[in-house]
C-alpha cells in the first residue's frame, strides 16, 4: 500500500529525466501511471530512454503501466492520450506536465517554426491537457496537476551569466508562462478540490537532455538528482488539495518545508 494506491496517472515526458524518475516513483506508490511521450522505440531518438524501458522498469518493480506514444505539440495526441489512459487504466487522478522542446538559441536567430513548437509542446500541451482531464477529476471530486517548470522562469541578473547570454530566452518564456498558468487555474479550481502547481528543480538535474546542451555534467557537485525532483512532485501530488495548491514550488525548498518537524 502506497500513498497513490488506487490513483491513476499521467506523466508526459517520461521516457527519460525527471518524467521517467516521477513515473517510476509515482508507480512504488501504488499508482497507475500512463507513461507518455514520443519516444517508443531505441535508437529514433538522439537521447537514451524509452517510453517501453519506463513502463519495464515499473512492471519489474511490481508496479502498473502503460506507454502511450503522444506529441505533445498535437493536439489530437493530446486527446488520444487522455481517452487511452482512461480506457487502459481509468480517468486520471493526477496529471504531472513534463514533456519539453528546447533549443537554445538567441532571439535574434530563433525560428518560427521552433518557437511554434516550443511553446506548442510548454505551453499549450499543459494548457489543453488540463482541460481535458479537469471533467473527470470533477466529477471524482479531487485531483491533482503539476507542471514542471525551471529556474530558467525567473528574470535574468544585469550584468548577465553566462547562463543568461547563451540564448535561453524562449525556453524561460515558456516557463514563465506555466508558472502563471499554474496559479491562475489552481485558483479556479480551488473550489472544486483540484490542485495545481508548477515545480522547479532547485538546482540543475543532470538528465538526457541538459547534458546535452551542456548545463551540467555527471560529475557536477552541485547537481540535483532526479529523485528529488520525484519526491517533490510525490508530495504535491498526494496532499490535500486545499492546503497544497498555487504553488511555483522549487524542489529541495519544498521538501524542506514539508519535512517532519
Amino acid at each position: 500500500m502506497g500513498i497513490l494506491d488506487g490513483k491513476v496517472a499521467i506523466v508526459t515526458g517520461a521516457s527519460r529525466g525527471i518524467g521517467a524518475e516521477i513515473a517510476r516513483r509515482f508507480a512504488a506508490e501504488g499508482a497507475a501511471v500512463a507513461v507518455a511521450a514520443r519516444t517508443t522505440d531505441t535508437g529514433t531518438s538522439p537521447f537514451p530512454g524509452t517510453i517501453a524501458e519506463t513502463t519495464e522498469q515499473i512492471r519489474a518493480a511490481g508496479g502498473t503501466a502503460v506507454p502511450i506514444r503522444a506529441d505533445l505539440s498535437k493536439p489530437e495526441d493530446r486527446e488520444r492520450l487522455v481517452t487511452e489512459a482512461g480506457q487502459q487504466l481509468g480517468p486520471p487522478d493526477i496529471l504531472v506536465s513534463n514533456a519539453a522542446v528546447t533549443y537554445f538559441t538567441p532571439v535574434t536567430d530563433f525560428t518560427a517554426r521552433r518557437f511554434q513548437l516550443m511553446f506548442d509542446v510548454q505551453v499549450e500541451g499543459p494548457f489543453h491537457l488540463a482541460q481535458l482531464v479537469v471533467p473527470g477529476m470533477r466529477e471524482k471530486g479531487r485531483g491533482w496537476i503539476l507542471n514542471i517548470s525551471s529556474i530558467a522562469a525567473r528574470h535574468p541578473a544585469f550584468p548577465p551569466s553566462g547562463w543568461g547570454r547563451r540564448g535561453g530566452t524562449v525556453y524561460g518564456m515558456c516557463k514563465a508562462a506555466v508558472e502563471r498558468f499554474s496559479t491562475g487555474l489552481a485558483a479556479e479550481l480551488y473550489d472544486d478540490d483540484i490542485a495545481v502547481n508548477a515545480l522547479s528543480p532547485t538546482k540543475v538535474v543532470p538528465t538526457p537532455g541538459t547534458l546535452f546542451h551542456h548545463l551540467t555534467s555527471e560529475d557536477d557537485p552541485n547537481n540535483e538528482p532526479p529523485s528529488v525532483m520525484a519526491e517533490a512532485a510525490l508530495r504535491l501530488c498526494s496532499g490535500e488539495p486545499k492546503t497544497l495548491t498555487g504553488r511555483i514550488a522549487y524542489s529541495q525548498e519544498l521538501l524542506a518545508e514539508l519535512a517532519p518537524r
